[in-house]
């Protein structure tokens, strides 16, 4: 039985014999096309971040861990990485790796490039991330009518 704080949380579990995450876009319970849980999509950001900061160092060459402006680096690489193949193909490289990929709800083949770009900063903003709702989407995924989903 849930607390009863755990009620008004965001992203809080669904009482037992309640909605699962996604019954109310239309989504399977399990299996592909399911709602993708946190633990993967974070997982999927740490890819793609420890990609960035490869790249950015790389290109920094030696010293760039001295390199003040680094950060800033990894952030702008990171923002293409993530934004150009989700915009084309639905999922960046740490996404494509975990099985899970993003889906528009108004079922576009694609997530496109205005939704992209805008999907991928508010994720760089953290905070819209984390406060999620009871299909797990983030303040992201609400602002662009989209959701990730498993894709195996």
């Amino acid at each position: 039985m849930a607390r009863w704080i755990e009620s008004w949380l965001p992203g809080a579990p669904a009482e037992a014999g309640g909605p699962y995450p996604g019954e109310r876009l239309g989504l399977p319970a399990e299996g592909a096309s399911s709602v993708a849980g946190l633990g993967r999509r974070f997982a999927a950001l740490a890819i793609d971040w420890l990609l960035a900061y490869g790249i950015a160092a790389l290109l920094a060459g030696p010293g760039a861990f001295g390199d003040p402006n680094l950060g800033w680096s990894v952030l702008g690489i990171w923002y293409v990485l993530t934004a150009v193949p989700v915009a084309v193909f639905g999922a960046s490289a740490g996404m494509t790796a975990l099985g899970i990929r993003v889906a528009s709800l108004d079922s576009a083949a694609v997530v496109g490039v205005p939704r992209a770009l805008l999907r991928t900063a508010m994720i760089a903003l953290v905070l819209p991330a984390l406060a999620r709702d009871e299909d797990g989407r983030g303040w992201h995924d609400r602002a662009t009518r989209t959701v990730v989903v498993r894709s195996r």
